[in-house]
C-alpha cells in the first residue's frame, strides 16, 4: 500500500515537474518568436543599453542626406537642431532610456539585424564597431518652418506627402533639447507644459470645426443632403433640452448652400446635419475616415477618442457635428482627414524612416509607399475639396493663401472646457509637383484663422523651393 502511494506521488510530481519544463518552453518560444521585436525595440530595454556603450551610433538623417543626430564618441550624441527636431530624433540616454527614432530605429542604429537580435550576447560576435545610418523623409526646412511658425506656443504640426504618406514635418511644441536630457529631465517633468508630450501624435485635442467636410461627406453620401439645399442659419440651433448651439461672433449667415456653409463655417448647418444622420450614420463615418484606427510602427500614434454613441442625445449628436461634445483626436489623424479629402478619397500609410544604409553605403531596406485605406470617393472628395479651397480664397483661411499655389484648407476653433479655445487649421497644397496634406493645432490661442493658417502658409513657403 506504502509503495502505491510513494509511486503515485512521484508519477504526480514528475508530471507537475514535466509540466512546469513545457510550460517554459513555450514561453521561451513565445519570447523568441512572437515578442522579441517588440522587446528588442523597447526603450526601456537594458541589453541595448548596454550593447550601445561599446557602439558608435548611426546618424540620423533628413530626406536630403543632412545629419540631425550623430555620436561625437561611443555613447554620446549631438542631435544638431536640438528642440526643432525633438520628436523625430528623440533621445538616447543610458538613465532614462530612448524615444523617437532613437528609440525605434535603436536596433538599426547599433547595427543589429533581426537574427542578431535573438542571439543575445553572441551577437557582439557579429557586430560593426559602427552602426547603421537611419535617413528619413523629413524636410529640414519644413520642419523648421513648423517650430518657428509655434513661436513657443504649445500645440503641433504634421506636415504629409500625399502620394507617399511620408512624413515631411512632425512639430511638437514646447519641446525639450535631447543634447540635454540627463540635465534636465527632473525640471522637464515637472513643468506644466509637458514638453516631453509628443503632442503631434499622442496629444488628443476636439477638432473643433476641421470635421466639418467629414460631415459634409457622411450626409452627402448618406443621402441627408446635397449641393442645393438650402439652409437658414438665424445664428443659433435649437438641440432641444433647452440648450442651443450659437454661431460665433454672433454671425447669422442666413440662406446658404452647403458650400458656403463650409466656407463660412456655420455651426447650425452641420449641426443639423449630424442632427438628421444620428449615431447610425455617423459611427460608420467616422469608421470610414480612420478615426477607429491608429497609425503604428516608427509612429505610435495615440487612438482617437471617440463618443460613446449610445448615450449621445440629440445634443450631443449635434455637438459631435460641430466638432465638440466627447471627440478628441490627434493632430496626425487630422493631417489624414485633410489627405483623404485631396487625393481622391485615398489615405496613403504614414511613415518616416525612408532608407537603412551600412556604414559601407549599402541600402539594407527601403520604404514603400502604401495605400492604407479609402474614405471617401473622388468625387465627393474633389467636390469637397474644391469647396476647401473657398475656405482659404474667401472664407476663413485666407491667411494661408499663396500666390500661385492651389492651397485647400479649413479652419476649426474648438473649445476647450480647460482654458481658452484652441485654433486649427488643416488642408493641402500643391507645390510643383509635390503635394501635401498639413494639420496646425495651437492650443488655447483662439480662431484657427489667425493663429494656425499663418503657420500653414509658412510651411508652404519653405517647400517652394
Amino acid at each position: 500500500m506504502g509503495n502505491r502511494m510513494l509511486k503515485r506521488h512521484v508519477l504526480q510530481a514528475g508530471a507537475f515537474l514535466l509540466l512546469c519544463v513545457g510550460a517554459l518552453a513555450v514561453y521561451i518560444v513565445y519570447l523568441q518568436f512572437v515578442v522579441a521585436d517588440g522587446l528588442a525595440r523597447d526603450p526601456l530595454n537594458r541589453r541595448g543599453m548596454q550593447a550601445d556603450a561599446g557602439i558608435q551610433r548611426g546618424m540620423i538623417l533628413d530626406s536630403d542626406g543632412r545629419a540631425l543626430a550623430q555620436s561625437i564618441q561611443a555613447g554620446t550624441r549631438s542631435y544638431l537642431m536640438g528642440e526643432t527636431m525633438a520628436f523625430v530624433t528623440g533621445y538616447s540616454s543610458s538613465e532614462y532610456g530612448s524615444s523617437g527614432i532613437e528609440g525605434y530605429a535603436n536596433r538599426e542604429l547599433l547595427g543589429i539585424t533581426d537574427e542578431m537580435s535573438r542571439m543575445g550576447p553572441l551577437a557582439q560576435i557579429f557586430q560593426s564597431e559602427r552602426g547603421n545610418d537611419v535617413k528619413l523623409t523629413i524636410d529640414s526646412d519644413a520642419q523648421q518652418a513648423a517650430y518657428s511658425g509655434m513661436a513657443g506656443r504649445r500645440g503641433a504640426a504634421v506636415v504629409l506627402d500625399m502620394d507617399t504618406g511620408a512624413v515631411l514635418a512632425l512639430v511638437s511644441s514646447p519641446a525639450y533639447n535631447p543634447n540635454y536630457i540627463d540635465m534636465e529631465w527632473d525640471s522637464m517633468v515637472e513643468r506644466q507644459d509637458s514638453p516631453l508630450l509628443n503632442r503631434a501624435l499622442q496629444g488628443l485635442y476636439p477638432p473643433g470645426s476641421t470635421i466639418k467636410p467629414m460631415i459634409a461627406d457622411i450626409a452627402l453620401e448618406q443621402g441627408i443632403t446635397d449641393a442645393h439645399e438650402v439652409f437658414d442659419c438665424t445664428g443659433s440651433l435649437d438641440v432641444g433640452g433647452g440648450n442651443s448651439i450659437r454661431e460665433g461672433h454672433g454671425e447669422v449667415h442666413g440662406s446658404l448652400h452647403l458650400e458656403q456653409a463650409l466656407v463660412k463655417s456655420c455651426n447650425v448647418t452641420f449641426g443639423t446635419l449630424a442632427m438628421r444622420m444620428g449615431v447610425k450614420a455617423l459611427k460608420p463615418g467616422f469608421s470610414r475616415f480612420g478615426f477607429d484606427r491608429t497609425v503604428d510602427g516608427e509612429l505610435q500614434e495615440t487612438a482617437s477618442h471617440l463618443p460613446d454613441y449610445p448615450a449621445l442625445d440629440s445634443g450631443d449628436i449635434a455637438q459631435v457635428g460641430i466638432g465638440q461634445s466627447t471627440l478628441l483626436v490627434t493632430p496626425m489623424h487630422m493631417a489624414l482627414l485633410a489627405m483623404a479629402m485631396a487625393n481622391d478619397g485615398v489615405v496613403m500609410k504614414p511613415y518616416i524612416i525612408q532608407q537603412v544604409t551600412s556604414p559601407q553605403g549599402v541600402l539594407l531596406r527601403e520604404a514603400v509607399p502604401r495605400k492604407w485605406f479609402e474614405a471617401t470617393t473622388r468625387d465627393r472628395a474633389n467636390l469637397i475639396g474644391g469647396w476647401m479651397e473657398e475656405v482659404v480664397q474667401k472664407g476663413t483661411g485666407t491667411a494661408a493663401k499663396v500666390s500661385g499655389i492651389r492651397v485647400a484648407g479649413k479652419t476649426g476653433t474648438a473649445e476647450n472646457p480647460a482654458g481658452k479655445d484652441h485654433a486649427w487649421f488643416i488642408g493641402s497644397a500643391v507645390i510643383g509637383k509635390q503635394r501635401i496634406a498639413f494639420a496646425i493645432i495651437v492650443e488655447n490661442s483662439g480662431d484657427g484663422g489667425v493663429e494656425a493658417a499663418p503657420i500653414a502658409r509658412k510651411i508652404i513657403l519653405s517647400l517652394d523651393k
